[in-house]
């Protein structure tokens, strides 16, 4: 009987120690550790840079390809699926990068906005939105991380387009932040 016993802690013991194995190594997993017994690889190699552009020619979408929500000239036809990374890149005030995604008109009140202005300035500048919303970015989700853009604030302009602010960083996040991205849209509803 005492052997039985003596094998039961042992198996228990054995137990225990495997599934304190397997969670560490879950563990290690998640959080990009490697195994001892596993050997390093190598980097994926860089992609190839694109071709220059040919002088005198513009691109509508950097990327050459058409970005959901755009039609095959660069314009926004659905704002609502636009993603960001099809548009232009720019450089704003106080050094604020942003985008500006499809063709402006050319009495829109957007041309006057610029890439790092306060959402009071730009509505000032624009006028009053038609609708406009809040929601959180994925920054939101990262852990001691007290920098802008945690969430971002959406004016929706019928006819014109729609406008994305950056919110403030730290513990404050009063007003409205930094506009980081112009939506160009003639055919815009007007309400998210």
């Amino acid at each position: 009987m005492n052997c039985v016993v003596e094998t039961h802690r042992s198996l228990r013991l054995r137990t225990a120690s495997a599934l304190f194995v397997a969670v560490l190594a879950a563990g290690c997993a998640q959080t990009g550790g490697a195994k001892a017994d596993s050997a390093p690889t190598a980097a994926p190699a860089p992609a190839p840079a694109p071709a220059p552009a040919a002088a005198g020619t513009k691109t509508a979408v950097p990327s050459g390809k058409i970005g959901p929500g755009m039609n095959a000239q660069g314009q926004v036809v659905d704002s609502k699926l636009v993603e960001a990374g099809y548009g232009r890149k720019v450089k704003g005030l106080e050094d604020w990068e942003g985008e500006i995604t499809g063709k402006s008109a050319p009495n829109s009140k957007f041309n006057k906005l610029q890439i790092g202005m306060g959402m009071k300035q730009s509505m000032d500048l624009a006028g009053t939105p038609t609708d406009q919303g809040a929601y959180i970015s994925g920054k939101a989700f990262i852990p001691f991380y007290f920098g802008s853009d945690r969430y971002r604030y959406e004016l929706v302009y019928k006819g014109m387009g729609r406008l994305i602010f950056a919110g403030g960083s730290g513990f404050y996040q009063g007003g409205g932040g930094h506009l980081i991205w112009i939506i160009h849209n003639p055919t815009e509803g007007g309400y998210r």
